[in-house]
């Protein structure tokens, strides 16, 4: 997932920094801007490949009028 993320150019545009914070209780959040995105305990699942890609570039979208991040 690191990978799908970190390794578009798109995406690596936009992010100035990534932080794992390790956690305990099947917690896996990924938060944008201060904003949650995706929450594995909120939802009761795994993310689905590409998911966390997908929610990531709809916050983008918000944060900047959708003027330079393009779903693929």
């Amino acid at each position: 997932m690191t990978e799908e993320i970190l390794l578009e150019r798109e995406l690596e545009y936009h992010i100035q920094s990534w932080k794992l914070i390790p956690s305990t209780g099947g917690v896996f959040d990924v938060v944008v801007n201060g904003e949650l995105v995706f929450s594995k305990k909120a939802l009761g699942r795994h993310a689905e490949p590409g998911e966390v890609r997908q929610a990531i570039l709809a916050k983008l979208r918000d944060l900047t009028g959708g003027a330079e991040t393009e779903d693929k």
